[in-house]
């Protein structure tokens, strides 16, 4: 079982979009807002992985 190329680098856009928009409580608001925008950046280009791997197989690589 192997996983396709682009999920993890989206999962990991989502935890870290998820943490910043949660640390924009007690942080200052343009670091939180950085942190967004790296995880935003994540989730694009995982996605983009996806996309470009869609017909390799289901989400975990198996054919």
């Amino acid at each position: 079982m192997t996983i396709k190329e682009g999920t993890i680098p989206t999962i990991l856009g989502t935890m870290v979009t998820i943490a910043g928009l949660i640390s924009k409580r007690s942080t200052r608001k343009n670091l939180a807002w950085g942190i967004v925008g790296f995880g935003i950046a994540h989730i694009i280009l995982g996605g983009m992985d996806l996309i470009q791997h869609r017909n390799d197989g289901d989400i975990l690589g198996d054919k």
